[in-house]
């Protein structure tokens, strides 16, 4: 126990029941006061990488920010190819043609039109 008890004589049969638990108080909370901190630290620690919104999901959605800025990126570029395509087909009479040419098969008067099979995707099948 304490040293003041050990001088003195007493024994602990001799020391009160409310003493000793005192004493034994004093004695362990620091050590399950550092117990108690550390093992929430951690818990906190894995909570803010695995949690909910830690960083491994964090990382995710800048992965995905990431992917979708490019996805939007070349949709943007395919939308401006096609809105100069349609002022081509609106201003230019060339480009009307060719279009009706290529798309619907027209020809001018005269013109024969061949048209052979669609080749396979694989020759050597």
């Amino acid at each position: 126990m304490s040293d003041e008890m050990a001088q003195s004589g007493k024994t602990a049969a001799a020391v009160p029941l409310s003493e000793r638990l005192r004493e034994w108080t004093l004695w362990a909370w620091r050590p399950t006061g550092t117990v108690v901190a550390v093992g929430l630290a951690l818990l906190l620690g894995w909570h803010v990488v695995n949690g909910k919104h830690g960083l491994s999901v964090w990382q995710q959605k800048r992965t995905e920010d990431r992917e979708l800025r490019q996805e939007i990126q070349g949709l943007q570029q395919e939308n401006a190819r096609l809105r100069e395509h349609i002022e081509r087909l609106k201003s230019d009479p060339d480009a009307i043609e060719h279009e009706a040419r290529e798309k619907l098969h027209y020809a001018r008067p005269g013109e024969v039109i061949y048209t052979l099979p669609a080749q396979p995707a694989d020759p050597g099948k």
